[in-house]
This record gives structure tokens, sequence and C-alpha cells, in this order.
């Protein structure tokens, strides 16, 4: 089966129906969207300013992440499940969104660097304290990018309104 198959599929289903036909479906699960990427980004913030020695410096890596990141994981879990929704609503012409496709791309590329972060990385940050400048060189790197990369996908988002052709059907 082709992808755009599967597009249109999703498109057909009974919810992508709802949520294109519904006045206030789209808007509300838009609105939640928002707030949950607001989240979401706003704690990996937290995280990453850490990490390049901007803020909370007097706070432990380990406890700055263990307080954060279960709101970033419930907040990511919200954009989720909202972005599908959305995305079922108009799946071919989504798909064929060069904005979409770059946002999943910066998707792609965050969750290698929180996952390079975590597992080579982050491996011994119970030994690098609660100051700065024992922060690494690679941990710097990495906040660094995972800034950058949050920054593109809520742009990429951004622009996808302002960009998308409906999908007519057929």
């Amino acid at each position: 089966m082709e992808l755009d198959q599967i597009f249109k599929w999703l498109y057909d289903t009974a919810p992508g129906l709802a949520i294109r036909e519904n006045e206030s479906l789209f808007p509300w699960i838009e609105s939640l969207h928002v707030l949950a990427i607001t989240l979401v980004v706003g704690s990996i913030a937290i995280v990453d300013l850490r990490l390049i020695g901007m803020a909370s410096l007097d706070r432990a890596l380990t406890r700055l992440t263990k307080e954060v990141l279960p709101v970033t994981w419930i907040a990511f879990s919200v954009a989720v499940i909202s972005g599908v929704l959305l995305f079922i609503s108009n799946a071919v012409s989504y798909a064929h969104n060069i904005y979409f496709q770059l946002k999943m791309l910066a998707m792609l590329l965050a969750g290698a660097n929180m996952l390079f972060f975590h597992f080579v990385v982050g491996r011994d940050i119970a030994n690098w304290g609660a100051s700065a400048a024992t922060t690494p060189r690679q941990a710097r790197l990495a906040g660094y990018g995972s800034l950058i990369l949050w920054t593109c996908i809520v742009a990429f988002g951004r622009w996808i309104g302002f960009t998308l052709k409906p999908h007519m059907g057929g």
C-alpha cells in the first residue's frame, strides 16, 4: 500500500471527518496541541538552559531533570495525540506540506539529540555537580542543539497553517 493511500484512508476515517466538519472541534484540538507544545518546549528549555549554563546554576541537573521530565513527557503525550488528530483531519495535505515534513524531521532530530544526551553524554550526570562549570562540552552542545531544534519545530508548526492547501477528497 502506498503512503498516499494510507493518508487518504486516515482522511476518510470517522474521526477525520468529524474533526473536519465540526466547526469547533479542530480549533479546540489545535488549542490543546499548542498548549501542550508550549509545556513541552518550556520544560525542555529549562533543562537546556541549565545545560548551557544560563539558568538554574544552583541546581544539580539530576534534580532538575527528575522534577521537569515528568511534565515534559505528559505534555509530549498530549501533543502527540492532539497532533495525530489534527493530522488525520487533512492527512493528504499535511503529508505533502514542506513545513509539516520539516517539522517531522526536526522532531526526529530532537529525539535523536535527546537519546544521545541521555544514553551517551548524560550517563554520568550525577558526577557533574551543581556548578555550570562542570557541564561537559557535549552536554552544552546537546542543549544548544535541542533549543535550536525545538525552536524550528514551533516555527515549522506555525508555517503549516499558513501554507496548507486543503485536500478535497477523491
